[in-house]
């Protein structure tokens, strides 16, 4: 069966499609040719996969051929199994007949003649002729077809049509598609189950010594190419699938040797997409193929074949495990392929893969996570591409031009030397190429970082390039090991495979090699090993042999076309990395990309680059990888006088871990910075030097203020800069927590700091705040003309670290302002009424809460009739509260009775200055209690009362205030205002009765002393002066029996004294007499009381006097004597009310009867005359008055002569309530008689129910 191989190959080329046989009976092909072919390809046909699973196709190309076309000519039995995918899938035969006699005589034992084969699938198309208007050929046609239709159809299956020419059947071409895909289903059904049986019986045979693989293939690839034919690529692709593993399995068999390939010219550019690449007839081998073509053939048809299922990420993904397991493969064949020929396979292979899968690749249709992950497989291509061209790069002499950084040194390092059985030699015309070499190595210097900066070359080679190369050549000589180390090293930038200069003593013999296989026989003896330029030329001249793509030798021609390659590779890269979830690998091939831009002075483009791969970097914490690229971004931003962006480079660099750079390093950074600082900005801009400045509060509790108090604020400051720096000017914020729009507050120092290395303590001074809690902002400062900020956090280091830098989450409050609370109360130090009129000492409780009275001052402003005693001392004592409940500080104002003054009491006196006050030091935390002589003024004589009339003096009358304004705090910030009411009185309330009436006029006059303070006062003496119309009996000056005095009155209490008094004569009597309208009382007393009580000796009393001595006080009041009447003048009567009784909002008339009872007499009572004038007095919200209140009426001077009063009133409530009041306002009381008197109270109903009835018309 392996020799049909050529002719498989042959026909899979020429058949792609499906063949559907016409055999053309009666010569109709040429005129229904071209209606049948515009049903191509065919629409939605629905086949069976592998597992007999309906599959839809939605576009079936197949081709119709007659069966006299030499391409189905017969062939021989065997041929037409082996290729039986080739074979038609469907026959049709048409037929045309116009006569039944003739259909049966000739037509149908054709037909029976052409339809006995039963493999075929075929099926009858009649063809009928008859024109529409000839209705004897159409009824003809319609018989032969009826009979045809008999003869050839059955129940099961309809095996024939009918196409009207001239009047085509509506329904003929669907049902002609439908039998065609009928056909081809049946007939793939049966090939499919022939080729899976003749596998099969290979199968079994696999391990046996008859087996052959390419019989196997013929019949699994037949499988497969029929499948695609059929457009059933899932079910191919499976096949190849499936024929890999076996083949796999075939090469994986011990026992036998076979060869690998890919040592003719041409087998480095690797095939994966170009199946045609070599013909199978070429790569076999005896009954199997070489691996090294067949693999990569494999690979080429899966890919074919999911091009075609549109998943090109499915091709780029097996792409890279196959050229990852394939260069596993030429690793272990290395030493029979020509030199680095797995290095240039897999660039070729990874450059093939890139542009095959991205040209059928259409973006947008894939899911978005596939597409990543499509770009991200790219990105890997590229990558490894990448590498092998660095690697050969680096091999024929271009390794000082490539940069050395941690990406390439992985990469680099890690990837294994080629390993030739034998390292290529010299070429005999070379010496001038190696000369050339030697200079370029010479000549080649490192670059030196910016500042100085100095770094042991990262290597880029698993290991000494030189010691490698020399020991895999054909022979070594040990001796000439010297050759090898002796000399100085020259620099190439290879790091660890820096070469060294050999001594020019003898030259090596040139050995001559045709191709740089280590199979053809080596000749001649080796006397010293090869230098570094020698390696370099006799690896280029190897390597030139091994490529023959010219395009990929032109990238290695020179170092201008390598870096052209390099960095298209890297670009390819960085860019399907950034489009894939792999972005942090496209920004650090940027930073590669950005090295080559460094080089060839585009620095603006290499510095966008560098931005961010540091931006990465710092984000990741890779401070190691950090310390390589953020000095080069440096550099970029000083060349191009980027100002803002070298500043922040150079705080970053002084922000890093301090064993990445020397001392003197850092140092040259700060330098660096305070130059910058202290120069012309052109633009400045603010610094972030959060990286290198944090700071935090001072350990333990937040520093605790009052609301309105100012104070300082302690901040420690970490400095990462190496040496001491000096900041012009600082500020800090604060930000509050308990309102995220609040504004953050600055507080500035006022002086110049100088931070050093480590922990600092720095103090600022610190406003009033509004209450709440308090964190650190933002740190913001001046050096020079720079202005920096910092809103970085630090917890505090360890004790013994002063370098400690850590970000502290969540910020921990540094200050906390408490809500307004009292600070302070001020309270009168008694409630007891002090006298009036006399110079008292007021005392004022000054408690502080909580808080200090440093330095406070007390201003005093007293409030009208009230003076302060200038001409007295202030005094001040401590004062300590007896009773006193925990927790009640502030609202204590209850418990201010339940106090003493302390024993061991501070006591001071002060002086009053402009109505100020300073308090003493020790009062600052301790409650005082202030001493103030004050004195109520008050020129209104005291009046006494009456039993029939006890009016009182009113409360308001002997009030008095102070205002208190005390302004205390660290500035006198706080204030505390507060106006103390304080009650004066006169000593005695005075009230008289007459005590009884004598027979003969005398009348006992009963003075009652009511005492209104809360002190002892001792009356030692007291008389009368009378008014006129009034005499005292018996004596004339009027005092009691001296024998009643002292008379002592406790507090609260009362004492009587009775005065013997008879009227005597009037003015009219005694007109020379002065007139005195009213008595007055005269008391000699003293007072005996504590001020800490409330009244007590006035102030003078008790500065001037001494023990043993009293100072008198004299108390008068006036008092109104009525002469008595005895016989009233006039009479008022209530006279009763209705019956039925008051209700509310019902009109009553309210009478009152008024009579005289004696005739006028105009000398004694003026008052009575023909004209009295009354007044009804009621409580509006009781009663609604609807006549006259107020007005006058005509009584005559005659006794007995009467009026009625009469007042229309309506009651607005219910209930008990008063009656309105008759009043005459002109007459004494004394001289009216209530006769009948009035009611207290009377009832008034609730209104009476009213209802209403809705009466029906």
């Amino acid at each position: 069966m392996a020799n049909y191989l050529a002719q498989f190959q042959s026909i899979k080329s020429a058949c792609d499609h499906i063949v559907i046989s016409v055999e053309d009976v009666s010569d109709l092909w040429p005129t229904v040719k071209n209606a049948f072919e515009e049903r191509l390809p065919f629409k939605r046909a629905i086949l069976n996969n592998k597992t007999r699973n309906p599959v839809l196709v939605d576009k079936l190309p197949a081709e119709f051929i007659l069966t006299t076309d030499a391409r189905l000519r017969s062939r021989f039995p065997q041929e037409q199994l082996l290729f039986w995918f080739r074979e038609p899938y469907a026959s049709i035969v048409l037929v045309t007949c116009e006569d039944l006699d003739e259909f049966k005589t000739i037509l149908k034992p054709r037909l029976k003649l052409i339809v006995q084969n039963d493999e075929r699938e075929w099926f009858i198309v009649f063809v009928s002729k008859a024109h529409p208007n000839n209705d004897q050929a159409t009824k003809m046609a319609k018989k032969v077809y009826a009979r045809l239709e008999v003869d050839f159809s059955s129940k099961k299956r309809e095996r024939c049509c009918k196409l009207d020419i001239h009047g085509p059947e509506p329904n003929f071409w669907e049902d002609l598609e439908i039998k065609i895909i009928e056909s081809i289903r049946n007939t793939l059904d049966r090939r499919v189950q022939f080729y899976e049986d003749e596998i099969r019986k290979l199968s079994e045979l696999r391990f046996m010594p008859i087996w052959n693989f390419c019989n196997f293939f013929i019949l699994k690839e037949s499988l497969a190419f029929m499948f695609e034919m059929a457009h059933l690529h899932e079910d191919a692709l499976r096949e190849y699938d499936e024929l890999e593993l076996c083949y796999l399995e075939t090469v994986n068999m011990t026992g036998k040797q076979r060869e690998f390939g890919g040592v003719e010219n041409g087998d480095e550019e690797a095939a994966l997409l170009n199946f045609e690449n070599k013909p199978l007839t070429q790569i076999v081998q005896d009954d199997s193929f070489r691996e090294f073509e067949f693999r990569q053939y494999l690979f080429a048809c899966q890919s074919k074949l999911l091009f075609k299922l549109n998943r090109p990420f499915e091709v780029a993904a097996r792409g890279y495990t196959f050229i990852i397991s394939f260069s596993k493969a030429l690793t272990q064949h290395e030493n029979i392929l020509p030199f680095c020929m797995r290095e240039v396979w897999i660039i070729t292979a990874c450059l093939a893969l890139i542009s095959g899968t991205y040209s059928n690749y259409n973006e947008g249709l894939a899911a978005p996570d596939i597409e990543k992950e499509f770009y991200r497989l790219l990105g890997d291509l590229y990558s490894l591409c990448r590498v092998k061209f660095m690697r050969l790069a680096y091999i024929i002499g271009y390794g000082s031009d490539i940069e050395r950084s941690p990406i390439n040194s992985a990469s680099l390092s890690m990837l294994p030397w080629p390993k030739p059985s034998v390292w290529p030699s010299v070429p005999p015309d070379a010496s001038s190429e190696v000369l050339g070499k030697e200079k370029l190595i010479l000549q080649a210097t490192p670059r030196v970082k910016h500042f100085f900066i100095q770094r042991k070359p990262l290597p880029l080679e698993p290991s000494v390039l030189l010691r490698e190369a020399n020991r895999r050549r054909a022979s070594f000589s040990a001796g000439n090991t010297f050759e090898m180390f002796d000399g100085r090293s020259a620099i190439d930038g290879s790091g660890s495979d820096a070469p060294l200069r050999m001594s020019s003593l003898n030259k090596a013999q040139t050995i001559s090699m045709s191709r740089t296989n280590s199979s053809p026989g080596f000749g001649g003896s080796i006397d010293r090993p090869m230098r570094l330029a020698e390696i370099f030329v006799a690896s280029e001249h190897a390597l030139r042999q091994t490529i023959s793509n010219p395009s990929l030798w032109k990238s290695l021609s020179s170092v201008e076309e390598f870096e052209q390659k390099y960095l298209e590779l890297t670009k390819g890269a960085a860019d399907n990395y950034h489009r894939s979830w792999w972005k942090r690998h496209g920004v650090v091939l940027d930073g590669e990309i950005a090295a080559v831009f460094f080089k060839h002075g585009n620095f603006d483009l290499a510095a966008k680059s560098y931005e961010k791969v540091c931006a990465l970097y710092s984000g990741e914490g890779w401070q190691d990888l950090l310390a390589e690229v953020l000095p080069n971004l440096a550099e970029c931003q000083k060349i191009l006088n980027d100002q803002a962006g070298y500043l922040s480079s150079c705080v970053r660099l002084l922000s890093l871990d301090k064993g990445l750079f020397s001392v003197k390093e850092r140092q040259a950074f700060q330098s660096e910075v305070v130059s910058i600082a202290h120069s012309e900005m052109e633009h400045p801009v603010p610094l972030d030097v959060s990286s290198l400045i944090t700071f935090s509060g001072n350990p333990g509790p937040p520093s605790v203020l009052c609301d309105g108090d100012p104070g300082t604020l302690s901040v420690t400051v970490w400095s990462g800069f190496p040496d001491d720096i000096t900041l012009d000017s600082l500020s800090l914020t604060l930000a509050a927590t308990y309102n995220a729009d609040e504004g953050a507050k600055a507080l500035k120092s006022s002086i110049a700091t100088v931070l050093k290395p480590g922990r600092n303590t720095i103090t600022v001074d610190l406003p009033p705040q509004k209450p709440g809690s308090y964190v650190l902002g933002v740190l913001t400062g001046q050096i020079g003309q720079l202005r920096f900020r910092s809103h970085s956090f630090s917890k505090v280091g360890p004790a013994d670290s002063d370098d400690f830098m850590s970000y502290e989450k969540p910020t921990r409050p540094i200050l906390k302002v408490f809500n307004p609370r009292p600070l302070v109360d001020l309270a009168a130090a008694t409630s007891s009424p002090l006298l009036i009129n006399e110079a008292q000492w007021i005392g004022i409780i000054v408690r502080p809460i909580d808080y200090s009275l440093k330095g406070a001052v007390l201003h005093i402003d007293t409030g009208p009739g009230l003076t302060i005693e200038e001409s007295h001392v202030i005094e001040i004592e401590s004062y300590i509260e007896v009773s006193q409940r925990a927790g009640d500080i502030a609202n204590s104002n209850s418990a201010l009775n339940d106090c003493f003054l302390s024993d061991n009491k501070d006591f001071e006196r002060l002086s009053l200055h402009d109505g100020r006050i300073q308090l003493p030091d020790w009062a600052s935390n301790v409650t005082s209690i202030l001493w103030i002589p004050v004195c109520a003024i008050d020129n209104n004589l005291a009046r006494g009362s009456s039993t029939v009339n006890p009016q009182r003096q009113s409360i308001v009358d002997g009030m008095r205030t102070i205002a208190l304004k005390l302004e205390f705090g660290v500035s006198h910030n706080q204030i505390f205002d507060r106006t103390i009411a304080v009650h004066f009185t006169d000593p005695f309330h005075v009230s008289t009765r007459v005590a009884d009436k004598c027979n003969d006029g005398t009348l006992l006059l009963q003075v009652i002393l009511h005492s209104e303070v809360k002190a002892t006062l001792n009356i030692f003496d007291a008389w009368l002066d009378l008014q006129d119309g009034f005499v005292h009996t018996g004596k004339d000056d009027g005092r009691p029996i001296s024998g009643f005095f002292p008379l002592v009155v406790s507090p609260t209490s009362r004492a009587g004294i009775l005065f013997s008094i008879c009227l005597g004569n009037t003015i009219a009597e005694v007109e020379d007499v002065a007139v005195q309208p009213e008595s007055l009382l005269n008391i000699r007393y003293g007072i005996f009381g504590d001020r800490t009580a409330g009244a007590h000796p006035p102030v003078t009393a008790e500065s001037n006097g001494s023990e043993g001595t009293r100072q008198d006080l004299i108390f008068r009041s006036a008092l109104v004597l009525q002469r008595p009447v005895l016989d009233p003048s006039l009479a008022v009567g209530f006279l009763p009310l209705p019956s039925d009784g008051l209700r509310v909002g019902q009109l009553i008339n309210m009478n009152w009867r008024v009579e005289r009872l004696k005739e006028f007499d105009q000398s004694k009572d003026y008052q009575c005359n023909d004209e009295v004038l009354y007044e009804v007095d009621a409580n509006s919200d009781n009663w609604m008055i609807a006549g006259r209140k107020r007005g006058h009426v005509s009584l005559p001077t005659e006794q007995g002569s009467r009026i009625v009063i009469s007042v229309l009133c309506v009651p607005l409530v219910a209930g008990y309530v008063r009656p309105p009041q008759l009043g005459l306002p002109d007459i004494d009381q004394a001289n009216i008689s209530c006769n009948p008197p009035g009611p207290h109270l009377i009832c008034v109903l609730p209104p009476a129910l009213s209802s209403s009835f809705c009466i029906p018309a």
